[in-house]
């Protein structure tokens, strides 16, 4: 994966480089297809310091109208399962592995991702969590650099160098199959424990 040349930052630490640079590089990303039939870039929102970050695969039609990740359906229903791991919308922050939506919500495309990650990766690197949950198939191979299928990834903790990464399901995809619903639930529960017992060390909240 590319390094980003981000002005200013030569060789940017950890959490050295703001959010508001990674943005504002991206501009009216073009960098794929996907930027010519998008509504809205959809860059990613919340406590720019969290010590939880969600991924997901990448936006979908209330998103792209929005602008927003996770406003959706999915939206309502991750909303729902932070409880179970005590935490709340605006101690999170969430981003999608595309930035743009993929028409008809497919599967975003290899090079699609190959484009865009570079951005998720500073993204990480910004917020620099203690916890990365990866929603579905292609935020978690991106993260553990597997691909293994989600179905046998979840259920566990993984150390991926400085992250905790939890693999689970998108919640999109409970909405359809009812019986991943628990193993989600399941899994958010998992990372709540793990925060519990590692308390949030300088700089987090």
């Amino acid at each position: 994966m590319p390094a980003l040349h981000i002005p200013g930052h030569e060789h940017p630490r950890p959490k050295e480089v703001s959010l508001e640079e990674i943005r504002s590089l991206m501009g009216d990303c073009q960098l794929c297809p996907l930027g010519q039939t998008r509504t809205n870039l959809v860059f990613g929102v919340g406590n720019p310091s969290a010590r939880v970050m969600f991924i997901g695969e990448g936006p979908g039609k209330n998103e792209d109208l929005q602008g927003v990740p996770f406003v959706g359906a999915a939206g309502k229903r991750l909303d729902s399962l932070l409880s179970l791991a005590n935490l709340t919308r605006d101690e999170v922050y969430i981003a999608n592995v595309v930035k743009c939506r993929p028409p008809s919500n497919r599967n975003p495309k290899p090079e699609e991702i190959a484009a865009c990650s570079p951005f998720l990766r500073e993204q990480i690197r910004s917020v620099w969590p203690d916890v990365l949950i990866c929603l579905g198939n292609f935020a978690s191979q991106f993260v553990l650099q597997t691909e293994k299928g989600v179905m046998s990834l979840r259920g566990k903790l993984y150390q991926k160098g400085h992250f905790i990464v939890c693999p689970t399901f998108h919640p999109a995809a409970t909405i359809y199959h009812s019986d991943w619903e628990p193993l989600l639930e399941s899994d958010l529960t998992m990372v709540g424990a793990w925060l519990a017992a590692n308390p949030a060390g300088p700089g987090k909240e």
